[in-house]
């Protein structure tokens, strides 16, 4: 057997696992999505077939292909066969523009393209700008015959080998080029080894008590970290995995799902739980949800009034808050015994990874309660921003990783996110985080969501800037503006208060494919870019 290198690492990765599963547990429920499930037996060899298939057009070990779709079971496979064959697979998040496309699949060299139905027209206005991509090499994922131009998905795996490839991937190697949201500027493509997932899945196991019993729903886009963190880690203890097929968010389905698949984990960030929780009580009523034992809020800091709120729709439900990014991994996890007596935090430490560090400018750990920028150590930290060194150096101190989050911790060892630093406000000569003032504001009953931003002042430098969607029932205008404003006068500094507040709708306030606000989009798209922001 192959495998291209001297030093092997020792960490078996999912194609391993998901190898041995199929031999343990040959006629188990391995994956599934509303349509379609597969036994362990059979998503391996359909794993097995596309590692072959990338192989035979030219994608071997090391090679780059990139993935167009939505959620679906096939993105089990996906990973899976990378992980078999040694090829990396470069996820595109499906809400970006065909420009954003191009720019993805040339940084990062990509020979081979899976497409799936919907963004057919879309990949077809730039396919000429792809010159790597050989023209037999687009493969169309969907019903139907294929179009013009494409092979279709299952052709592809029906004509392949179904053996295991006749290679040991080193799980050094990378798995994974993620690009980030571009939540502070243009996408970075994250690389992450096996290596680092496989201490992902092992340290998250770990730390939460994952079971063979568990059934996770994955809800967050395949396309995204987080559903790559929340998926394989239960194939590693021989539990199926169900992925939430739905184009969009719908709250009555996710709870029908729930109740019909007995699922019993899922992770969602605090839009979808805000959503759900806003559901009439005799709809939410309608379904048995008590095969649910875990909660995980991820991707967006959650607020107290919505932690209260899961807690009291969900009371015989374990409730976990998870910190980590696309570079760090999983670093800290505020437990279910915690979430009363240290709601607005982010937990402590995982265990088996080391102390956090806080550090000032001048790269010096600050005290306690004092807030700087957080750093992490530990086997779950990306290897590097694809061919961008430069960026990889300013993310790294020696071993010390960090995603540019700035926090504090308190006595008893807690953190506590206080923003992004490249979201900082500086008014007056003063820091501002806009997550405190968010906090704040958002706790006001007429406000379901909202963003603060820095707006070029002469005298001030910056002033501190409300954007606010209502709930339904309240009406916007001067005078709520008002009592908005006047709410925030007891409960923060003066040179934090917003200076403004503007009422717009949720499709007017931009977000991430997870449901991260774009605080960059908003200051451009208002004609608010202040340079202290860049």
């Amino acid at each position: 057997m192959k495998t291209g290198k001297e030093n092997v690492s020792k960490w078996m990765n999912v194609g391993t696992a998901l190898k041995v599963n199929a031999l343990n547990y040959p006629d188990r429920l391995g994956c599934q999505d509303k349509s379609k499930s597969f036994t362990f037996r059979e998503w391996n060899e359909r794993a097995c077939r596309l590692s072959d298939a990338l192989e035979k057009m030219g994608v071997g070990y090391g090679e780059r292909f990139a993935v167009l779709a939505y959620n679906c079971v096939e993105w089990m496979e996906i990973y899976a066969a990378c992980a078999k064959g040694g090829q990396i697979a470069v996820p595109i998040m499906f809400r970006l523009a065909p420009v954003d496309y191009e720019y993805i699949l040339q940084h990062s060299g990509c020979k081979a393209f899976i497409v799936e139905e919907p963004f057919i027209k879309s990949v077809d206005s730039v396919r000429s700008s792809l010159p790597l991509i050989a023209q037999e090499n687009y493969i169309y994922l969907g019903e139907g015959e294929a179009p013009s131009g494409y092979v279709h998905y299952e052709d592809v795996l029906r004509r392949s080998d179904p053996a295991e490839p006749d290679v040991i991937v080193d799980a050094n190697d990378p798995w994974t080029i993620m690009y980030t949201s571009g939540t502070t500027g243009r996408p970075k493509g994250v690389v992450r080894t096996h290596e680092n997932t496989v201490a992902q899945y092992l340290l998250s196991n770990m730390n939460t008590g994952v079971r063979p019993t568990d059934k996770p729903l994955i809800v967050m886009p395949m396309c995204h970290v987080n559903s790559i963190f929340y998926s394989f880690c239960y194939t590693y203890v021989g539990a199926p995995v169900m992925v939430y097929n739905m184009v969009s968010f719908e709250s009555e389905d996710l709870l029908r799902t729930i109740a019909e698949y007995k699922i019993t984990f899922t992770s969602l960030v605090p839009t979808h739980y805000t959503m759900l929780l806003a559901l009439p009580e005799e709809v939410k009523a309608r379904y048995d949800v008590g095969c649910i034992r875990q909660l995980l809020i991820s991707s967006a800091p959650a607020r107290r009034e919505l932690k209260l709120a899961i807690m009291e729709h969900f009371q015989s439900v374990e409730l976990w808050e998870a910190y980590g990014s696309t570079e760090t991994g999983l670093a800290t996890l505020l437990r279910p015994e915690d979430q009363l007596n240290k709601l607005g935090s982010i937990g402590k430490e995982i265990f088996g990874i080391d102390r956090l560090r806080i550090l000032d400018e001048e790269g010096r750990d600050v005290s306690t309660g004092e807030v700087g920028e957080l750093y992490i150590r530990s086997p779950l930290c990306f290897r590097e921003y694809w061919q961008d060194p430069a960026k990889t150096k300013e993310t790294f101190k020696g071993e010390w990783c960090t995603a540019g989050d700035m926090a504090r911790r308190d006595e008893d060892g807690f953190y506590y996110l206080v923003d992004r630093k490249a979201n900082m406000i500086i008014t007056g000569g003063e820091n501002v985080y806009p997550s405190e003032v968010e906090n704040t504001v958002g706790s006001h009953p007429a406000v379901r969501d909202v963003a603060v931003i820095g707006v070029p002042e002469e005298k001030w430098g910056e002033i501190v800037v409300a954007f606010v969607i209502l709930h339904d029932g309240y009406e916007s205008g001067e005078d709520l503006a008002r009592q908005i404003a006047d709410f925030c006068r007891e409960k923060m500094a003066g040179f934090k208060r917003p200076k403004a507040v503007h009422f717009i709708t949720e499709a007017e306030m931009p977000r991430t494919g997870t449901g991260k606000i774009l605080h960059r989009v908003l200051r451009e798209r208002y004609g608010m870019w202040s340079d202290t922001q860049a």
